[in-house]
Parts: structure tokens; C-alpha cells; sequence
């Protein structure tokens, strides 16, 4: 517990960081769900203005300092590829397992 007046107005600054850190965050993993279910199940038309929405949103959390520039530029690299592929297949939905199949030997 801190005791001086200085002690105790960071910890109540800290806490108003930290819960708008945390919204920051929930709004950024909001959004990109959001995109990966278009580009899974919708129109590319709105994979690409979720895209667009997710993207300015990364690259505000990044100029806050919330998450850090290559974080946001490896995000908005990763999701710019899905929506990629996506365009390039046209309207038929393509799901890529994580899991690749084993050679039979």
C-alpha cells in the first residue's frame, strides 16, 4: 500500500491506464474477430471494409503505446494475407487447417 500522496496518485493514475489498455485490447480482438468471420462466412466486399476498420484500429492502439509498432504491423500483415486470400478464391471459402496432414509411409 503506498503511503505518500505522490505514491498514491500514480497508483490511481496506473489503475485509469491500465483499464483503458485493457479496452484498447478487448476493442482490437473484437474487431478481428469481427474480420476473420467475414472473411470466413461473408462477402469479400465486407472482409475488405472490416479489414479497413481493424486495420485503423491496430495502428491506433499502436500510436498510443499500447501495443508496440511491430506487433501492429505483424497483426495487419497476418490479417492482410487472409483477406489476400480470400479476394484471389473469389466467393468460395477457403479454411486452411492448422494441422497438416501427416505422409503416409
Amino acid at each position: 500500500m503506498a503511503h505518500s500522496l505522490s505514491a498514491n496518485k500514480r497508483v490511481r493514475q496506473s489503475e485509469k491506464r491500465n483499464a483503458r489498455n485493457r479496452w484498447r485490447k478487448r476493442e482490437m480482438r473484437e474487431l478481428i474477430k469481427d474480420f476473420v468471420d467475414k472473411v470466413a462466412h461473408g462477402s469479400s466486399g465486407d472482409a475488405t471494409t472490416a479489414f479497413r476498420a481493424v486495420s485503423r484500429n491496430i495502428d491506433r492502439t499502436a500510436q498510443k503505446g499500447t501495443i508496440h509498432k511491430n506487433q501492429a504491423a505483424r497483426h495487419k500483415s497476418r490479417l492482410a494475407a487472409k483477406l489476400k486470400a480470400r479476394v484471389l478464391s473469389g466467393d468460395k471459402v477457403v479454411v486452411k487447417s492448422k494441422n497438416k496432414a501427416k505422409k503416409a509411409s
